[in-house]
């Protein structure tokens, strides 16, 4: 199916910065644009923002003069719902409350044709539930775009119950034809983004709430090591605790209290004691003027071992053998098979973690975290079990700093930090696709473009493997039973284990 056709008006409703963008978006597509708010005098104030902003894109060499006539030209603020007659598409923005959307899209019904496609760019409401009261609900979509949206390419094109499938056909092909990229998805809690994310920030506070480690270090290992560009604790400081702790408890709700997406009480403390983050002066961390930088947890130099010997398979760690190799340190083969260790003069092993023994076995081991790429990452997390002696820790600490990582060392929990959360993204996107919210691809799109992460869950899937992650979330789920760890059967089948191990 074709986009809407560039000489077809489409229309925002609600003027604030997200449908500022929208508009800002179409209008550089082509398309004259109307737009409409609730507030006198909002329309027209949003006119001269939106040319304020084609201004700018003309003072950086992004739009030329005459490309920003033309659009200002086709820009019109109108002052009722009537004005919008004649859109091929009608996009709202306004507040997050169901009520109201249900309202404005009942009064819309009565002014556009029946060929309008109606969206909604919501962020956390069911389409299904807003377009519940609507005389044809098959051409109502999710388009939710993430903010600035002029700037940010991921669209998310949200098919409710009773969305045609041509509706979403239409929907999606328009965005794409607006510059963005597009993915699909159904009507879920959270869409893809917001449903997926959540342990990105939850297993950071869990850890947090545990004692494992700092939020800074958190934060320096999960960008350090895992190749996030923000940690949680920072990224949610800047979003805004209060907005972040919402959105969490949001999708909570509506999957009626999983365990899976309990909020953080540590997190709800901060909300609480007005320690919203940035905005505030304080979250996390302190701001302003004076404030320190957060510092993370990183241990002093300590002398390498010249030997070590590799049994087994290092999995999702193979490469650590050849760089320890280039690195000048004697490299043995040991047992080929079995789980794989570094062993280190004095006997102290190094299992990477969600792999070894936890039991009185585990004296004298080091468990070590996941990377996203050993070769480039710049931190390392270190966990000694119980019974290890110094001498062993500093052994694995020199081996890594040898390699040119700073290490951090943390109390020695379940799945570490960056091991848990990847395990946990990857079981929450192969079971969201197992249950058809999106496909697997969509999946990683929209977690790479919509919050930056460096791959998607599928593609962290291919690289470590669906056992290890298994192994993880086992790991995690026999210390912390209740739900919030049991495997999907989804990653169960990836893994070739259909067994009830939960």
């Amino acid at each position: 199916m074709a986009a809407v056709a560039h000489r077809r008006p489409v229309s925002v409703v609600g003027t604030g910065t997200m449908g500022q963008g929208i508009a800002q978006v179409a209008l550089v597509a082509g398309h004259p644009v109307r737009l409409y708010d609730a507030a006198p005098g909002r329309s027209g104030e949003a006119v001269s923002a939106v040319t304020a902003r084609l201004d700018r894109m003309v003072e950086k060499g992004r739009l030329e003069r005459a490309e920003r006539d033309a659009a200002v030209e086709r820009l019109t603020a109108v002052d009722d719902l009537a004005g919008l007659a004649g859109s091929a598409l009608v996009v709202e923005a306004v507040l997050e409350d169901a009520a109201v959307k249900r309202q404005l899209f009942a009064d819309l019904e009565k002014v556009v044709a029946d060929d309008c496609l109606l969206a909604t760019n919501t962020s956390s409401l069911a389409v299904t539930e807003i377009a519940g009261a609507l005389r044809m609900p098959g051409r109502f979509v999710g388009l939710h775009f993430f903010n600035p949206a002029p700037l940010l390419p991921l669209v998310e094109v949200v098919s409710g119950y009773a969305t045609d499938p041509a509706a979403a056909d239409l929907a999606y092909d328009t965005a794409r034809a607006w510059g963005k990229t597009p993915v699909r998805c159904s009507d879920t809690p959270g869409f893809i983004v917001n449903r997926i994310a959540r342990p990105f920030y939850a297993e950071a506070f869990r850890l947090h709430e545990e004692r494992a480690a700092g939020a800074a270090t958190i934060d320096a290992v999960l960008r350090g090591s895992g190749g996030f560009r923000m940690g949680p604790f920072e990224l949610t400081d800047l979003i805004g605790q209060d907005v972040n702790e919402a959105v969490t408890r949001s999708v909570w709700d509506a999957f009626f209290h999983d365990p899976k997406f309990t909020p953080s009480l540590a997190q709800h403390r901060l909300v609480q004691a007005g320690r919203l983050g940035r905005k505030s002066g304080h979250g996390w961390f302190p701001y302003g003027d004076g404030a320190a930088a957060p510092e993370p947890g990183t241990r002093a130099p300590c002398e390498a071992p010249r030997e070590v010997v590799v049994h087994g398979d290092l999995g999702p760690a193979a490469a650590l053998a050849g760089m320890l190799r280039e690195a000048g340190v004697e490299v043995h083969a040991g047992r080929g098979d079995g789980v794989g260790e570094i062993e280190v003069p004095g006997g102290a092993r190094l299992f990477l973690a969600g792999t070894g023994p936890r039991d009185g076995s585990a004296a004298g081991a080091v468990r070590f975290d996941l990377a996203l790429d050993y070769g480039s990452c710049t931190r390392v997390a270190l966990a000694p079990a119980g019974g290890n002696g110094e001498s062993g820790l500093r052994a694995a600490v020199g081996l890594f700093q040898l390699l040119g990582k700073e290490v951090s060392v943390i109390a020695d929990v379940p799945g570490m930090v960056v091991a848990r959360t990847v395990a946990m993204l990857i079981d929450l996107a192969l079971d969201a696709e197992a249950r058809g919210v999106a496909s697997l691809q969509d999946i990683d799109t929209a977690m790479r473009l919509g919050v930056n992460y460096p791959a998607g869950p599928g593609e962290w899937c291919t690289r470590v493997g669906a056992g290890w992650a298994l192994g993880v979330l086992r790991e995690l789920h026999e210390e912390h039973p209740g739900g919030r760890y049991a495997p999907s059967r989804a990653l169960r089948v990836r893994a070739g284990d259909t067994e009830d191990g939960s």
